[in-house]
C-alpha cells in the first residue's frame, strides 16, 4: 500500500503564523508537524509516500524530508496549485497511485494510543473496499459525520452538517483500494466547489464496500487547525514524552524498529544532529538494544 500526505492549503486560521510557512512544517513540541502523519502511515506498513504541497512550499518539504531513503522510505512530491477539496489528492496523485491500494492522511492530524499500530495495520492489508475511522467529538459539525443505526451499522456520512445526526466524526485517515482514483474522477464538485472526501466514502458505502472503525477512548486524535489546538497538541506530546522518556512520531526510531534501517544508519542519523536531546535519544536506543541483547 502507498501513502499520500496532504499538506497543501493556506491554513488561514493560523494566520499570521502561517503567512510565511506551511502549517505542516510548524513544530509540534519537538518535531515538525508532518512527522506525525508520516510515522502514522509508517506504522501501517507504508514505505512509499507522496507529499502534496503548495507550489511555493515544495522545496521546504524536500529540504526537511528529502527522498526518504535515510529512513528506508521513498518520498516523492506533487503540487496542488489551489485547494479543490481533500479528494483532489487522488487527481493530483493518480500517477503515483498507479492502480495500487492507497492511504490518505491529512498533514495536520495526530494519532496516538495503545494498540494504534495494530488497529491501522489491518486496513492497510485489505485488498478491496475502503476503511475510515470515526471518533467521538463534542463539535461534530466541523467534520464529516457518521450516522449509525441502533445496531451500529453505518447509514450515511454527511459533510459538516448543521444538525449532526451523531457525535462521531470521520478522522483524517483513509484507506482505499485501487478504485479510488476512478471514483474521484466521476465526482461532481459540492456546493462549496470542492471534491469532498465524504462523497468518495459514500460511493464505497453505497456499494457495500466501506468499513467504519471507531477509535475508542484509548486513542487520541488531535487536530492542529487552530492556535489553541496546536498548543494543546504540543503540550500533549511533551507530557507523554517527559513522563515515559519515549518519543512520539520519531521516524528514525520507527524505521529502526521496523527494520527499514540498521544500527549503523541510526547512529549516523543521530550524529548528523550533533549534541541535541533528539540525537541523544537515538543513540540511547542503540545502547539499550545492545544491553538487552547482551543478557
Amino acid at each position: 500500500m502507498k501513502g499520500i500526505i496532504l499538506a497543501g492549503g493556506h491554513s488561514t486560521r493560523l494566520y499570521p503564523v502561517t503567512r510565511s510557512i506551511s502549517k505542516q512544517l510548524l513544530g509540534v513540541y519537538d518535531k515538525p508537524m508532518v512527522y506525525y502523519p508520516l510515522t502514522t502511515l509508517m506504522m501501517a506498513g507504508v514505505t512509499e509516500f507522496l507529499i502534496i504541497t503548495r507550489p511555493d512550499e515544495s522545496e521546504l518539504f524536500k529540504r526537511l524530508l528529502g527522498d526518504g531513503s535515510h529512513w528506508g522510505l521513498s518520498i516523492v512530491y506533487a503540487i496542488q496549485d489551489q485547494p479543490r477539496g481533500l479528494a483532489d489528492a487522488f487527481i493530483v496523485g493518480e500517477k503515483f497511485v498507479d492502480g495500487d491500494p492507497v492511504a490518505l492522511i491529512l498533514g495536520d492530524n495526530i494519532f496516538y494510543g495503545e494498540g494504534l499500530r495494530q488497529i491501522i495495520r489491518q486496513p492497510s492489508e485489505q485488498a478491496d473496499g475502503a476503511c475510515v475511522f470515526a471518533y467521538y467529538v463534542n463539535d461534530p459539525e466541523r467534520y464529516g459525520v457518521v450516522d449509525f443505526d441502533t445496531d451500529g451499522r453505518v447509514l450515511n456520512l454527511e459533510e459538516k452538517p448543521k444538525v449532526p445526526k451523531s457525535s462521531y466524526a470521520v478522522t483524517g485517515l483513509y484507506f482505499y483500494d485501487s478504485q479510488v482514483c476512478d471514483i474521484v474522477k466521476d465526482l461532481e464538485p459540492s456546493a462549496r466547489g470542492e471534491l469532498e472526501i465524504t462523497s468518495v466514502n459514500n460511493v464505497y458505502l453505497d456499494a457495500g464496500q466501506l468499513r467504519v472503525e471507531v477509535f475508542g477512548r484509548g486513542i487520541a486524535w488531535l487536530d492542529t487547525g487552530t492556535h489553541k489546538a496546536l498548543l494543546d497538541a504540543s503540550n500533549f506530546v511533551a507530557t507523554i514524552e517527559h513522563r515515559q522518556g519515549l518519543k512520539i512520531a520519531c521516524p528514525e526510531e520507527i524505521a529502526y524498529r521496523l527494520g527499514l534501517i540498521d544500527e549503523e544508519q541510526l547512529l549516523h542519523l543521530a550524529h548528523a544532529m550533533a549534541a541535541t536531546e533528539y540525537a541523544e535519544y537515538l543513540t540511547r536506543l542503540v545502547q539499550q538494544e545492545r544491553r538487552y541483547l547482551s543478557f
